[in-house]
């Protein structure tokens, strides 16, 4: 190989060798060796606080940002966090969610698609009569498989990220609404009474409550651990800590934002930055792509760019030392709002 393509690890000549083996440890934003086998974790704390979190706090939060999320804390109220992407809006939820030992993050990411239902449960309806059927052909007695039977049903009920934040708990689950402006007109709206009241109702099971050992049934939740809800209701009992982000490409109506406390996060500054990538990948990193963040912060005041492009580009022009360094840098951060 060439100086100018040492680096390359897929050459494209066509022909199989062993180059997958040079190929170095993942960012650490994309590392998922770190989930514990066990379940108890999801490694998500090193990927979105930073594995070298103990050298600079990635999330240093200023006087306002502080009120803010303290105020949402004290009232329980949801927080609504605005501004561009990657102004840190989600990964303040892991900051909280760690500092107060509040356990993982639940998330429910928005699409055009999401609707209320996907945030509170899924019923599966049709697994649950095939089991039905399955279990009375297998017993010779359709009678005694009759879809009307309630033995099991809460096997096949799951909760959503939503549903599962409002289960009873002694301390509060942070949940993770990301990027709300991306829903259809109705879902905002849709969310007001949940979050206003704190529970929900799951029609499968309130109907046949009086036939379920005392009115309980055992359902999945979005951990997927089993969780028991009763007469057909989940109610939380320590109002969850909600963060709800927008990159602001919509306006959402006026009783939702009175129901929530407004932060609106500015463009980070160069230390604020240099925190970020040092949080990350270390005071080294930090040091040798400080003219990177530079270019960063200028090319950012006229284009919309995300500082996730920022550390893929310290982190590969680190890691791979590719002999443009400048060049693959401006490939890696292109402008987010440019024309396609």
């Amino acid at each position: 190989m060439t100086e100018s393509s040492e680096w390359l690890i897929y050459r494209g000549a066509g022909e199989p060798h062993d180059g997958i083996e040079r190929l170095p440890d993942p960012p650490p934003w994309r590392d998922f060796s770190s989930r514990d086998a066990a379940g108890t974790g999801d490694g998500s704390e090193d990927r979105r606080l930073g594995a070298h979190r103990h050298l600079a706090e990635l999330h240093r939060p200023g006087a306002e940002e502080l009120e803010m999320i303290n105020a949402a804390l004290y009232l329980r109220r949801p927080l609504l966090v605005t501004g561009s992407p990657g102004a840190g809006k989600s990964t303040l939820a892991h900051s909280v969610a760690y500092e107060l030992g509040l356990g993982n993050v639940l998330r429910w990411s928005i699409v055009s698609r999401s609707t209320l239902q996907d945030g509170l449960y899924h019923y599966d309806a049709i697994a649950r009569l095939q089991d039905v059927q399955i279990a009375a052909q297998s017993a010779g007695d359709a009678a005694a498989g009759a879809p009307g039977a309630v033995e099991g049903i809460g096997s096949y009920i799951r909760l959503g990220p939503l549903g599962t934040a409002l289960l009873p708990s002694d301390t509060p689950r942070v949940l993770l609404i990301d990027e709300l402006d991306k829903s259809d007109i109705d879902l905002p709206n849709d969310l007001l009474n949940v979050l206003e009241e704190g529970e929900f109702a799951i029609p499968e099971l309130e109907r046949i409550a009086d036939r379920l050992p005392n009115g309980e049934a055992e359902v999945l939740t979005a951990d997927g651990v089993k969780a028991t809800v009763r007469d057909g209701r989940v109610r939380c009992n320590a109002f969850p800590f909600v963060v709800l982000t927008s990159n602001g490409e919509r306006d959402f109506p006026a009783p939702l934002m009175r129901r929530c406390i407004h932060l609106e996060l500015g463009r980070p500054d160069h230390n604020r930055l240099a925190t970020f990538v040092r949080a990350h990948l270390g005071d080294e990193a930090a040091r040798a792509g400080d003219d990177l963040i530079g270019r960063f912060l200028e090319r950012s005041r006229s284009e919309l760019l995300a500082t996730d492009q920022l550390l893929n580009a310290i982190y590969l022009t680190d890691a791979a030392a590719p002999p443009s360094r400048d060049r693959l840098a401006d490939l890696l951060i292109q402008r987010l709002d440019r024309p396609r």
